[in-house]
């Protein structure tokens, strides 16, 4: 036997979200084994307990549906309407699954809604503190002044509560010049009080005159278009259970110089002069030697003047071929021989 909270209960089941759930459970509209159930503590087990919500009993937890839906204007956001306008349900055809919107998105406002019978994902993507963030397109009458916007992103106080502080970022104005015409900002809040983008422009004299969801935390489709829906990817959903966030690319924080000590900055100076004196003398060198070297090229390179070739000199004529006569022989060399 496993004991759960009945709120769970009920949402698993896809009859409400847990929230909605609590609401059921405190109005006296739960009851289980027959006996009605006030108290939001209390437990009971699926499995083997006759729990009925408005009289209808919960069997088994459905399989688990994930539509994204453009929802236009004119359309109320809810399962049933007292006034027998449309609803949302009305607009997803063909779906078995007793699926319900996540949230709120006012009567005359348009844009992406999420429709589920996942109890703890809606949970999760409609409380305020577990991050899940909207993101409106608004326009508004007028060009609000700065201070204005500021104040709105800060907070203000609407029925006695105030605001949680959102980012809100001008994107356009429909007059020639970005002071004149009307305004389009976006708007990212983190709590989904009833009307509550309108109420904030209305306090401070700036009333809405269109306004669009464009995504639900990470979850944005431009292609849709008023009346069409989808199913959520797997991927969708596994970044709506986690509330996972688009990143942000940080800037770069570009580090500032130090300012130098005075004594630092004379050491510096005379380094840098003297640093340049030397530049100078290496660059005068440079120059002159390349000076001296182009001039050496040139003597080398000038023609000679053209003139008259010196006459060579012409060669000694043959000497004539004949028996070479002997040198005449001394007196002493002959006597000298005949003593012999």
């Amino acid at each position: 036997m496993e004991l759960e909270r009945l709120q769970k209960i009920i949402a698993h089941a896809g009859f409400a979200s847990r929230r909605e759930a609590e609401t059921m459970i405190r109005e006296g509209r739960v009851t289980v084994n027959g006996r009605v159930v006030k108290e939001l503590g209390s437990k009971a087990d699926a499995a083997n307990d006759h729990i009925k919500v408005d009289g209808k009993l919960i069997t088994r937890a459905e399989t688990h549906r994930y539509i994204l839906l453009y929802k236009p204007r004119e359309v109320m956001t809810t399962v049933e309407d007292p006034e027998g306008r449309k609803t949302v349900i009305q607009l997803v055809k063909g779906v078995r699954e007793r699926i319900y919107p996540v949230g709120r998105l006012d009567f005359h406002s348009e844009g992406l809604i999420l429709l589920t019978n996942d109890g703890d994902l809606a949970f999760k993507v409609s409380h305020p503190t577990h991050g899940s963030v909207k993101t409106y397109h608004v326009k508004v009458r007028g060009v609000p002044e700065e201070r204005l916007v500021d104040k709105l992103r800060r907070g203000i106080t609407i029925d006695g509560k105030r605001t949680l502080p959102c980012e809100m970022d001008r994107m356009k104005t429909t007059g020639r010049t970005f002071e004149e015409g009307n305004s389009w900002f976006e708007v990212r809040l983190r709590e989904g009080r009833t009307q509550q983008i309108r109420k904030m422009f209305q306090a401070v004299g700036h009333p809405v005159s269109k306004l669009r969801r464009v995504a639900i935390g990470p979850i944005s489709d431009p292609k849709l278009t008023p009346g069409d829906w989808r199913e959520l990817t797997p991927r969708e959903v596994k970044m709506l259970a986690t509330m996972q966030e688009p990143a942000k690319v940080k800037p770069r924080r570009v580090p500032q110089p130090r300012a130098a000590s005075p004594k630092k900055t004379a050491t510096n100076a005379a380094a840098k002069k003297r640093t340049a004196s030397a530049t100078t003398t290496r660059k005068a060198a440079s120059r002159k030697g390349a000076a001296a070297i182009k001039a050496g090229s040139a003597r080398k390179t000038t023609p000679r003047k053209a003139g008259p070739r010196p006459a060579s000199p012409r060669p000694a004529a043959p000497r004539a071929a004949g028996p070479r006569k002997a040198a005449p022989r001394s007196a002493a060399g002959a006597t000298r021989r005949g003593r012999g």
